[in-house]
């Protein structure tokens, strides 16, 4: 998540997981919509390495809005704590010569939220990824830098929230290497780092956890290729044809406060059992069954049915982890296309308000993956479940 070109992106590996608008975007064109129905033409060859033909169609997942060139990586998603308004994160790393920013989503139109974020200063980008806000009513928001510097520059920050709207933004945590999915639960917030090598492993990634008290004491400093105190549990990616290494990703917990993390580079979905002080009890890679996950990017957990939802960026796809029986089944799956009509093209983050599942295309692949490239249209859909 990078160098500025897109031939360079698409070979370099800038896989993960704006600029402001000034006027609110509304849905598009009925006839742009109603090619949500059409199935998609697979590709009479696929120069990624998926089989052409191989990857069905299912479910009908809806267009909620288009975005511009200027917005072009729509990535991680928060619901306000009113429930009537959600924040999307725009990294912009398929083309990051335009700024990232973070917009607002209330029905299905959108406008800016927080558009001058502070540029690590290094590598003078800001990369929003996962976002949520926290019990003190702040908006926190995963930054990451590794595709513009390897040298543990990503960062969790803060935006301070008066009156509803952003304020001053500041730099809670530094010397991540990569991070990327967040989770507040209760007042702890646990972080992953798709990135935290060890000297003896260099597959290696990680589950941070900081508290809301020692966030409010200042400035935390991690330190790199250590277990640090702050880590929960670490694992290590299995690299597979892809050549990706990244680990774990996106992060939630279940309804008897379990957390779960998975990986991007080889679809392993971890389940960690916590201490009654927080601390970890046991890690395990849970034995999955029914469809095959090669990939796991952002999820979400219902836990009114403790099922998650997990976005499957290789696959193009959408998946379902019933956790009461680790049975996996597809929701919404298509080969690849541009995303027109809100079709899936590789999905990286899922949100459930209600019964409507949000899910932001991030579009911006590497190498065996069924979405070939980054192109426009750049899409949010969604999919309003049963």
């Amino acid at each position: 998540m990078k160098p500025t070109t897109l031939s360079v992106l698409l070979l370099s590996g800038a896989w993960l997981a704006a600029c402001q608008s000034g006027t609110t975007t509304n849905e598009t064109t009925a006839t742009t919509a109603a090619d949500s129905t059409a199935t998609a033409a697979t590709p009479a060859a696929d120069t990624m390495g998926v089989p052409a033909g191989t990857i069905p169609t299912v479910g009908n997942p809806q267009l909620l809005f288009t975005l511009p060139n200027e917005h072009n990586t729509p990535d991680g998603l928060a619901l306000s704590p009113n429930g009537r308004t959600l924040l999307l994160s725009v990294p912009n790393l398929a083309n990051n010569s335009y700024p990232a920013t973070i917009l607002e989503i209330t029905g299905n139109s959108y406008k800016p939220f927080a558009t001058n974020l502070p540029v690590e200063p290094t590598t003078k980008k800001a990369a929003p990824m996962d976002l949520a806000y926290g019990p003190d009513g702040n908006v926190y928001y995963a930054e990451n830098q590794y595709e513009n510097s390897k040298k543990y520059v990503s960062r969790l920050m803060r935006i301070n929230m008066k009156n509803g709207r952003p304020g001053t933004i500041e730099t809670a945590v530094d010397s991540f290497r990569l991070a990327n999915g967040i989770v507040w639960k209760g007042n702890t917030l646990y972080v992953t780092d798709s990135q935290w090598d060890m000297p003896e492993n260099d597959k290696g990634s990680a589950v941070m956890m900081f508290t809301l008290n020692e966030l409010k004491k200042g400035l935390i400093h991690l330190k790199p290729k250590t277990k640090d105190p702050h880590v929960l549990a670490m694992f290590t990616t299995t690299v597979n044809e892809t050549g990706v290494d990244n680990g774990a990703d996106g992060i939630d917990y279940d309804s008897q406060g379990n957390l779960y993390t998975g990986s991007f580079g080889d679809g392993t979905f971890y389940k960690m059992t916590l201490k009654p002080d927080g601390t970890l009890a046991q890690q395990e890679a849970l034995p999955l069954k029914g469809d095959k996950i090669t990939c796991i990017d952002g999820f979400i957990i219902d836990r009114k049915t403790d099922k998650a939802y997990i976005t499957g960026a290789r696959q193009n796809a959408i998946f379902v982890i019933d956790l009461k029986t680790n049975n996996v089944t597809t929701l919404a799956q298509n080969p690849d296309t541009d995303g027109a009509g809100g079709k899936i093209d590789q999905p990286a983050e899922v949100l459930l308000k209600g019964n409507r599942l949000y899910i932001s295309n991030y579009d911006n692949p590497v190498k065996h993956f069924v979405n070939t490239k980054s192109d426009a249209p750049h899409t949010e859909a969604y999919i309003d479940l049963p």
